[in-house]
């Protein structure tokens, strides 16, 4: 049995910041894994620990905030 865990990754992203660094390297057509879905927040401060919890609850392997 050969088989891979690839994780699901919930990703936070500041509007202002991490967003921006997101969408320039997808401009830059860099590419980061498939298994991190990214979802963009006004502020990293606005997310709340009930967003966190949910997504594990939803079957996110791993959530981070970055601002």
């Amino acid at each position: 049995m050969n088989e891979s865990f690839e994780p699901q990754i919930l990703a936070y992203c500041c509007k202002y910041c991490a967003y921006a660094a997101a969408d320039l390297a997808g401009s830059m057509r860099l590419n980061y894994p498939s298994n991190v879905k990214v979802i963009q927040v006004p502020c990293s401060g606005r997310v709340d620990i009930l967003h966190l919890l949910t997504a594990f609850e939803k079957g996110a392997d791993g959530v981070y905030v970055a601002g």
